[in-house]
Formats: C-alpha cells, structure tokens, sequence
C-alpha cells in the first residue's frame, strides 16, 4: 500500500477530533475529479459539473428494466425533462433550463430510487436528497429552493419523460403508466 509520503503528498497528522471520529462510519463520497463530497453535510464546492454527468450517465432508470441492449441513464431522461419544459414553456429563462436539466443531479450521488421505495423510506429521504440538491444548486447560480411555479413546470416535464419512458421502454400499457402532464 503506498501512503501519501511515499506518493509525495503531505502527511497530515489526524487532529484529535478527526481520530475520535475514525469509529463512526465515513459519510462522504470520493468523486472522480477527487473531490470528497460530505453526505450529511454537501458543500457546493465539492460539487463538479463533470462528476454530475459522469455518475448521471451511468446510473439507469427503472432500475434498469428497460428494453434495448443498453440501460437508459439518468442523463438522459435529464436532457429529455429540460427539453420538454422548454417546449411547455417556450422562452423559459436558461437559469430555469438549467433547474430541469438538473432536477435528478442528486442520483450522481445516490442513484436512481424508483418513487415507490422513496414513498417507503419517508420524509428522511427526502430531507437528505433535498439537502444535496440545495448544494448542487447554489453550486450552478441557482436559487437553493426552486420557485413553486419552476418546480410544479419541471415535475410537469418529469412526468411526461416518465410516461414516455414507462410505455416505450419499460413495457407499461398506456393505462398502467403515469398520466402525463
């Protein structure tokens, strides 16, 4: 195993509340771009655009059971729900097109839960994925809680993306699939 003297980085001593803390379990994320990323508390500073898209592009909806030869990612249904807020409302601001194409960056980092295990899980769930969503967006420029009109537009898109994807790829009839819109 090579320490960080032997690969010329700084050794740092622990301070004494770090080593008290070595028995709780880690609670942050090692990024690609090397950015450690705090769970329980995200800073917008250890949030990278690139680390979004990567982990977005390898992260499948429907829990991967969707037909053709490759998953359908997360960063797919991203572009596809920015696309269609932009066609629902024609001239929307870029800082709103941004929110949409961001609404699920959370998953970079948790995955793609289906709704029903979400319902399941509760409010905690929710509070922990809103808290990194928060982060992501003062990270971009954006508001840290998106206005009610922008989120009730993008959950509008959201669920039309969901309807498409549910019927075209992941075999729901038309009357088992979400409504849209």
């Amino acid at each position: 195993m090579i320490d960080a003297q032997t690969a010329g980085g700084d050794v740092a001593k622990p301070s004494k509340s770090a080593r008290a803390d070595d028995t709780a379990p880690r609670a942050w994320q090692r990024m690609l771009s090397g950015r450690r990323l705090d769970l329980l508390d995200p800073s917008p500073m250890d949030i990278e655009i690139e680390d979004i898209a990567h982990g977005l592009a390898r992260v499948a909806r429907w829990n991967g059971q969707t037909l053709g030869e490759h998953a359908f990612s997360v960063a797919q249904h991203s572009v596809v729900v920015e696309e269609i807020a932009a066609h629902l409302r024609p001239g929307l601001a870029p800082k709103w097109r941004l929110a949409a194409l961001l609404h699920d960056a959370a998953e970079y980092v948790i995955g793609d839960m289906i709704s029903p295990f979400k319902s399941a899980l509760g409010l905690d769930y929710r509070t922990f994925e809103d808290r990194l969503e928060h982060a992501i967006h003062i990270r971009f420029g954006l508001p840290a809680a998106t206005p009610e009109p922008i989120k009730v537009l993008i959950k509008s898109a959201d669920r039309a993306s969901a309807y498409l994807e549910a019927t075209q790829l992941a075999g729901f009839e038309h009357t088992l699939a979400f409504t849209p819109i």
